[in-house]
């Protein structure tokens, strides 16, 4: 770092309005335990297509954690249109695969305020996200205000 060069304060908290987009994968534990090189494998390759159509929609990677991904968009049209058409990608990777070793995201989106610090999300826009996507199966629900939309694609 050169000399006089600002660090950014890793405690200062900010607030902002985003579609927050949580994805995981569904049955992670259990294909790890049955085949963890293979799993990882696949794993890397589905991150590789998630982070590109993150990237392409505007989206921002927040925070990773083994299966799971956290990231923002400025637009819900944006986010949605990320979760299907990586929905759809993976349909296809996981196409030859044996039904039992898919590796299938589930995707929730929640339009929120959260808390951002050193550029990790924090808050109850991001608990919501992550709520929805844990009841997703291969689809994106979406919730906005008071209303929750299911917004579902068929993948198969």
């Amino acid at each position: 770092m050169p000399l006089g060069a600002r660090v950014s304060d890793p405690t200062k908290v900010s607030r902002r309005l985003v579609a927050v987009f949580a994805a995981d994968v569904e049955g992670y534990s259990r294909l790890m335990g049955a085949d963890e090189v293979g799993t990882l494998a696949g794993l890397t390759e589905r991150r590789a297509i998630l982070d590109r159509f993150i990237g392409q929609h505007g989206g921002r990677i927040a925070n990773t954690a083994g299966d799971s991904v956290l990231a923002e968009f400025g637009s819900a049209v944006d986010a949605i249109e990320c979760a299907v058409e990586a929905q759809t990608a993976f349909a296809g990777a996981n196409s030859s695969v044996a039904p039992d070793r898919r590796i299938k995201f589930r995707i929730g989106v929640h339009i929120g305020e959260v808390m951002v610090r050193a550029g990790d999300l924090f808050g109850d826009g991001v608990n919501i996200a992550a709520r929805l996507q844990s009841i997703a199966k291969q689809e994106a629900f979406v919730s906005r205000a008071r209303h929750t939309i299911r917004y579902a694609r068929s993948c198969r």
